[in-house]
């Protein structure tokens, strides 16, 4: 090729990728999508599109170093995300981390920054190029479906009557506190109580006085479980446990008597089907330090025997099983 047309194949071809960069640039800071260089041997950014200050009100010659970033993150995020990060392009590995960037006004917005990381012909990291988006409503959405979460799996353990655990949760605290018990040798208690003639109660009263015994019978029983770990559930219908993590024999028979107390002092009418004047609960008592031989459920078996010997010496009392 000859020096004029060489000259002018140079030149166009400048043009060309002059032109191709501008195009590129254009459709870069387009789009809702921020992008931004850093180079990694003196942590500056190189680069960072102006879509930056319509999000967060910085403008982009503020952003200078990678300090600047690390700066307007929330101090909540700010180790974790940095940390990450640090440690994946050091490693050379691209990554993606959330965090909430501080906005001028000092509000916070959730981003996410992709990152790929640049090497050299040696093997060595010379740059970081990514992308920064907004996710807050993405985020807002999963808080949501979260809360919507826990929410069913709060109803799915709650008795939906009296409001206390249900049949579920309490045999999944059974089990915890069982296997607590194996491994520290506390003794685990259990109070199983069921109301002394409610057929009949529920019978002469009506469904609704009956539904209102059971609420009430609930709400004593939540108040006498005064620690975290204890657990007050309704087994179905007129049962009722109360269970009662580190607590011995002695101690299970006292909150016993006075749960009985509290049930008495409600002085809820009753006087049919062999009944005294006021509504009372029998109580099975059972003891036991959890052992690699038994089963959790032979706690509730052998308060379930002692609830039985109750009634049989009279009702509105307690036995231990």
């Amino acid at each position: 090729m000859n020096a004029p047309l060489q000259h002018d194949f140079e030149a166009a071809h400048g043009r060309d990728l002059a032109e191709n960069a501008d195009v590129y640039r254009t459709l870069l800071e387009s789009t809702n999508a921020i992008p931004w260089k850093l180079d990694w041997p003196a942590l500056n950014f190189a680069y960072i599109g102006p879509q930056i200050e319509k999000l967060l009100g910085w403008a982009p010659e503020s952003w200078l170093s990678v300090e600047d970033w690390a700066t307007r993150m929330h101090p909540e995020d700010r180790d974790r995300a940095v940390s990450f990060c640090v440690a994946q392009s050091q490693a050379g590995v691209d990554h993606e981390v959330d965090y909430r960037a501080l906005k001028m006004d000092g509000d916070y917005v959730w981003m996410r920054d992709v990152v790929h990381v640049v090497r050299g012909s040696d093997g060595e990291v010379q740059s970081l190029i990514g992308f920064m988006f907004d996710i807050s409503e993405r985020k807002l959405a999963e808080e949501e479906l979260l809360r919507l979460h826990r929410e069913l799996e709060a109803l799915s353990q709650t008795d939906a009557l009296t409001g206390i655990a249900n049949r579920r949760m309490f045999d999944q605290r059974l089990d915890t506190e069982w296997m607590a018990s194996r491994r520290s040798g506390q003794p685990l208690s259990l109070l199983l109580i069921d109301i002394d003639w409610f057929k009949p109660y529920n019978d002469t009263y009506g469904h609704v006085a009956g539904d209102e015994c059971i609420q009430c019978i609930a709400l004593v029983l939540k108040a006498a479980a005064r620690r975290p770990r204890d657990v007050a559930a309704r087994l179905g219908g007129d049962e009722f446990v109360l269970l009662l993590p580190d607590t011995d024999e002695a101690k299970a028979h006292t909150i016993a008597h006075d749960y009985a107390e509290a049930i008495a002092a409600l002085r809820m009418p009753h006087g049919v089907g062999g009944a005294g004047a006021v509504v009372s609960a029998s109580i099975g008592i059972a003891t036991r330090c959890a052992t690699e031989a038994d089963e959790p459920r032979s706690l509730l078996e052998a308060a379930d025997e002692a609830l039985y010997a109750a009634k049989r010496h009279g009702r509105g009392g307690a036995a231990t099983g």
